[in-house]
């Protein structure tokens, strides 16, 4: 009986540790394969009505647009925009591709790009920094 009882402690332990890791895990999902980001940049206007650019201090450069939120009256501006990142799993896969392209030598001055649905906009600063 008290083999029993050891058996199903140390059973309940590990399920719980694995309950743990799993949940550890899924909040270490890098930043390219989230499907809602959050981004800072200077806001531009784009090649297309309703289509905005968005770039980042790191050299990112995202393709913006929304139906919620005025976001030309915020070109010229440094904003920070969250929203829903277009084709999340394609983008991933490409990011990865990218990343593991720089860590071979190669393409090594490749910057994030991406398309997003901005659902929030706050305004950073009335200009942006070059």
């Amino acid at each position: 009986m008290k083999k029993r009882k050891i058996a199903t402690g140390f059973i309940a332990l590990i399920m719980l540790a694995t309950i743990v890791g799993l949940a550890t895990a899924q909040d270490t999902t890098k930043a390219t394969h989230k499907k809602t980001r959050t981004l800072t940049g200077c806001l531009q206007k784009g090649e297309d009505a309703n289509e905005y650019n968005l770039t980042t201090k790191g050299g990112a450069t995202w393709e913006v647009k929304s139906d919620s939120v005025k976001l030309d009256e915020h070109v010229g501006h440094t904003v920070t925009v969250t929203g829903v990142v277009a084709h999340r799993k394609a983008h991933a896969m490409k990011e990865d591709t990218k990343a593991e392209m720089k860590e071979h030598g190669m393409d090594k001055d490749s910057k994030e790009h991406g398309h997003m649905t901005v659902t929030g906009l706050t305004m950073v600063s009335e200009t942006c920094q070059k």
